[in-house]
């Protein structure tokens, strides 16, 4: 059996993975990753995405405090977000709209989604997913509610990527997705169990339900439509599905929201 010490350092060496694996912080070892590592850590995904919107929700509380309305509150709790994690996951969003509706081969598709340019169907992508979380950030209005809305939608949207990550294989023997590896069923089954408790702690049983059938509906479309297209996942695709998630969840957020 494990010492606890060794099981409480392997806890912390995951979660300073798993941190430095979606945003900019920096927390990573500087020792080389040994092999599966990065697939074990995916299980602190949701708790790096927790990380993430506490931040956000800081950021907006403070916008409120000072009087600015709750839109520009909202615009700056994405702001935070998107500089905390370095728009990796807009990044990825961007990239597989540009390469799964401009490229008409598969080897254009994902040539198309190493090219760090933006085209116009990366672009719309990108509207569209910043307008629709600050549209529902803005509904929503009552900071409490917001940083619930935040933490649930960036927990859960991070909580389905192993998941995803162990089903769907990788497109390219190369790339960040394939250097990872898929991670191991304990990773997905803890992943998705934080998830789970996040979406029903902060959002309640009703809209936990929700946010799992749509996450789950949203996981099973990218996917088929990855397959289909590009043979399997990218951390490009990886980052598509986080920000499926982050919408869809603060979306059913902002359905009947608490105060205003």
């Amino acid at each position: 059996m494990m010492p606890r010490a060794e099981i409480l350092k392997d806890i912390v060496a995951d979660l300073r993975m798993a941190a430095s694996f979606v945003t900019i912080l920096p927390v990573a070892s500087s020792k080389p990753a040994p092999d599966g590592a990065v697939a074990r850590a995916t299980w602190a995904l949701p708790i790096a995405g927790l990380l993430v919107g506490l931040a956000g929700a800081f950021i907006y509380k403070v916008a409120i405090r000072v009087g600015l309305s709750p839109s520009l509150a909202a615009l700056l709790a994405l702001a935070t977000t998107a500089l905390i994690t370095g728009a990796l996951h807009e990044d990825g969003l961007a990239d597989t709209a540009d390469g799964l509706g401009g490229g008409r081969t598969r080897e254009r598709k994902l040539e198309i989604m190493r090219d760090s340019r933006i085209g116009t169907y990366g672009t719309c992508a990108l509207i569209l997913s910043f307008g629709l979380r600050w549209s529902a950030l803005a509904v929503i209005a009552n900071p409490l509610a917001v940083a619930l809305a935040l933490c649930a939608a960036h927990a859960a949207a991070r909580a389905g990527v192993p998941a995803f990550m162990s089903l769907v294989p990788p497109a390219r023997p190369d790339g960040l997705s394939a250097s990872a590896g898929a991670p191991p069923g304990r990773s997905v089954a803890v992943a998705f169990a934080l998830g789970t408790l996040a979406l029903v702690l902060m959002l309640g049983p009703a809209k936990a339900l929700a946010g799992l059938f749509l996450l789950s509906l949203a996981g099973l479309l990218l996917a088929r439509l990855a397959i289909r297209q590009i043979g399997g996942q990218t951390g490009d695709i990886l980052g598509a599905f986080e920000q499926i998630g982050e919408i869809l969840i603060l979306l059913v957020a902002a359905s009947f929201p608490t105060g205003g």
